[in-house]
Parts: structure tokens; sequence; C-alpha cells
């Protein structure tokens, strides 16, 4: 099985990145026959505007752009995508809400039909969110920031392509907070990305 985990952050040395490493790092010890993928967009200077050429391919009246669909193609080649960003005025990065908007398009991630309807493409994959954030619990929730951002990430963008939203952390207080608990879970959200799903135990019947 087959990980591709994409960061979003300029800072290599950012507890972002960190994040990422301990995910991959869970997946191998889990079972080494597992690889993975780091895509840092920032240090491969993905570019993030929308072109007039990515709406043109939107269109089908051309091609994918080269870089489009060398990323699409990474993607095709993993089983789950693992997303690890900071939070940055209660959403994604820039870079990885145009990487989504270029790269997630019609006619790859789902397919606009002329009746209206949509038909999901990606419903093969497993999705893995992970989001930093600085600011407290009290403030995500009394804002309800973090209900805001799973409703427009895990539901506007995944659920409409199709795969399965199975992780949506947010790992909160990152500039205060000592980093070993956040690391720790990042490597256990690692190790449990290709598990096996838990069976339900029930009670024998009387």
């Amino acid at each position: 099985m087959h990980a591709l985990i994409v960061v979003a952050h300029p800072n290599a040395n950012s507890l972002t990145h960190s994040l990422a490493t301990h995910v991959a790092e869970g997946i191998e010890s889990f079972d080494p026959a597992n690889s993975f993928e780091i895509a840092d967009l920032s240090a491969e200077s993905f570019d993030p505007r929308f072109t007039s050429a990515d709406l043109s391919a939107y269109f089908k009246e051309i091609p994918f752009p080269a870089d489009v669909a060398a990323e699409q193609a990474r993607i095709d080649r993993a089983n789950a995508l693992v997303l690890v960003y900071p939070v940055y005025w209660w959403s994604m990065p820039g870079i990885l809400k145009g990487w989504i908007d270029r790269v997630f398009t019609n006619g790859w991630a789902y397919e606009e039909g002329p009746d209206g309807k949509v038909t999901k493409k990606l419903q093969h994959m497993q999705i893995h969110l992970i989001a930093l954030g600085g600011a407290d619990i009290r403030t995500y929730a009394r804002h309800g920031y973090f209900g805001a951002m799973k409703t427009q990430i895990d539901h506007g963008i995944f659920d409409y392509c199709g795969p399965k939203v199975i992780t949506s952390e947010l790992l909160i207080q990152s500039e205060t907070q000592d980093p070993t608990a956040h690391l720790r879970n990042a490597h256990t959200i690692g190790r449990n990305i290709f598990a096996p799903p838990k069976q339900s135990k029930t009670a024998d019947a009387a």
C-alpha cells in the first residue's frame, strides 16, 4: 500500500514537516512493505495560480497542464492521501488550496455531465487531514472555526469527489504546547492508515 503525504509549509524545519515525517514513520512501522512519498509543495515550487490554461482544461478544451497531470499521477499511484498543513486564517494555506483548485478538477476528480449530474471519480481513495492550529480549543469552539473547516474541506471538497475522509484532526496550541503529544498523534495516525478496520464486539446471545 502506498500513501502520498502532501505538506504545505515553507519552512522545512517546521512542526508541520515534523508531523508529516512522523506520519511516514508510522506507516512504515506498521508494515515495512508499505510505502510513502512526501510532496513538499513549497520546496517543489508548485504554482497554485489557477490560470486560463487550467480553465480551458476544466472545460476539456485542452489537456491538463503538465504540472497538474504530474500531481494527478502521483495521487493515482496512492491508496491514501494525507494532507498536513498549518491553519492560516481558519483554513488551509493558499498553496494547498491552489493545489486542490488545479489538481482536483473536472474530468479527473469528478465528471460533470451535460445534464448537470456529477460523477465522483475518487471513491477508491481514503483521505487523512491533519491541521495544525495555534489557537486553543475554546477559540475554535466559540466561533465554530473547526466545524466550518470540516464543512468546506471534508464535505465541500472531498465528498464532492468521492473519497472517504478517514481522519480529520485539528492539533491545537502548536506555538505554546509541548509538541511531543502532537508528534505521537501523527505517528499513530500513520500506523492506522493501512491497518485493517477494527471489528466491533457483540455480546453472545443468552
